[in-house]
């Protein structure tokens, strides 16, 4: 829960996101725009434009998406500066048209907003920055400096100058809240789908490890009987064999290379774990498993495992989805990275639930970040605004958030004070409280006493 906020942050790795095509295809469908706006405005309106600078104005962008078409391939990645400075000329010749024609008199001055909601959907925030300013500044200057649209008997079509100021105003805010607006919103998406990237690939490592242990496992269920067999009839072999030393040695290295297999096996898999394909273990076994890796972190870990009230005393087995012991992992990482000492996990269940909570007696969650936890990224925040000491980006957590609640779990956050505490010595619970609920029926808990026949293992899809 540590990796480089760089490494993942949207609003960082946004080059080469662009095609040259989709800007050459959304310049096409400008001029095709301004060609029916110069057409409509002259015949239908009857105004005197100066066509041939406008056609010219055209012309440019005519000219630089045919040597774009011709001298690029169509499937080329811009790079950053590449797109912002293709933006920066459809801002100055936009401009230039709207000057040879009325400036902010012009109803089409608002499409100069376009360009810099573009640049907020796929640039950095400091060249969104830029274009904002250019943008800002051209249309000041075109404001300011223009030729007015006049009619062919000679009549100048202007809006009042407070309706010019405010026409200016507003394009000016359109600018600055609409790149906010934009780039908040595409930063926060790009977050939640490299987050939810993260996620998958953590699950699927976790089923690649499930997997192999239930391959491990299982060959160690089936290899079993052989190579008892295969020992006993070595042993018989060297008792008959007591006169012929050569074959006697043959023997002896059939038993020990039998006995070399089981203990293969046997280092291969995880004791405990022989019931079909490891599809179902004991809750505490589940939740000892996922926390096992950090056990000899310099921390102590403490498991509480008790019935609650109204239920029996028999743990109830679970399923062992992947992403409930990679959830569980996760959350008891965090506990111990800011633990001072000792971290809890209390197993628990009653009739209809099954609970895992886990504390530590460290600095706690920030109650700025209260609300927020799990959220993908959250420690781009200020450091007073995080968890004291943390470092990492708030991925582990949300990765955790995700896998638990995909597998029907109540997550809640809390910081503690010792409420939680269930016998001498559990009175430090001070830090941070992760509760995880599932009902029983979501996750597949059966009663120990009801456990079912495992029956024959069955292969894994190919």
């Amino acid at each position: 829960m540590s990796q480089s906020t760089s490494e993942f942050d949207p609003r960082v790795n946004r080059s080469n996101w662009v095609r040259l095509r989709t800007l050459i295809v959304l310049r096409w469908f400008a001029i095709l725009g301004q060609l029916g706006a110069i057409t409509v405005a002259q015949r239908l309106f009857a105004l005197d434009l100066n066509l041939g600078l406008c056609f010219m104005v055209i012309g440019t962008s005519i000219i630089a998406n045919l040597v774009a078409v011709f001298v690029f391939p169509e499937n080329k990645r811009l790079s950053e500066t590449e797109v912002a400075s293709m933006l920066v000329f459809d801002i100055a010749q936009l401009a230039a048209l709207l000057a040879l024609t009325g400036g902010l008199n012009n109803p089409f001055a608002l499409l100069i907003l376009a360009p810099v909601t573009i640049s907020a959907t796929a640039l950095k925030p400091a060249t969104t920055a830029m274009i904002g300013a250019v943008t800002i500044a051209l249309v000041s200057v075109v404001a300011i400096w223009h030729l007015p649209l006049r009619t062919d008997l000679g009549f100048v079509m202007r809006m009042p100058q407070d309706f010019v100021v405010g026409f200016w105003t507003a394009i000016v805010i359109g600018v600055v809240f609409l790149g906010l607006y934009a780039s908040r919103v595409t930063a926060e998406v790009h977050a939640m789908s490299d987050a939810l990237t993260a996620t998958q690939m953590a699950l699927a490592r976790e089923q690649k490890l499930t997997d192999l242990g239930g391959v491990v496992a299982a060959a160690a269920h089936e290899l079993g009987t052989p190579l008892a067999t295969i020992k006993l009839a070595s042993a018989e072999l060297m008792d008959e064999l007591e006169n012929s030393p050569e074959l006697r040695s043959d023997a002896l290295l059939i038993r020990d290379q039998a006995d070399r297999c089981r203990d293969i096996l046997r280092s291969m898999g995880q004791a405990g774990k022989d019931d079909l394909h490891m599809r179902r273990a004991p809750l505490a076994a589940v939740v000892r498993e996922a926390a096992e890796p950090h056990s000899d972190r310099g921390k102590d870990l403490h498991y509480d495992i008790f019935a609650l009230e109204g239920a029996d005393g028999a743990q109830p087995s679970i399923d062992r989805k992947p992403e409930v012991i990679h959830g569980i992992r996760n959350l008891v990482q965090n506990a111990v990275d800011f633990a001072k000492g000792n971290v809890w996990v209390d197993v628990m269940w009653d009739e209809d639930h099954v609970v895992v909570r886990i504390a530590d007696d460290g600095p706690g969650f920030s109650s700025q970040v209260m609300g927020r936890i799990g959220d993908p990224f959250v420690s781009r925040r200020k450091s007073a605004e995080r968890r004291p000491g943390y470092e990492g980006m708030g991925l582990g957590l949300f990765i955790a958030k995700t896998l638990l609640e995909r597998s029907g779990a109540e997550l809640s956050f809390a910081n503690g004070s010792g409420q939680y505490a269930t016998g001498a010595g559990m009175t430090e619970r001070s830090g941070a409280i992760v509760e995880a609920r599932w009902a029983r029926a979501t996750i597949g808990a059966i009663s120990g006493t009801d456990r079912p026949a495992l029956g024959t293992n069955i292969p894994f899809p190919t």
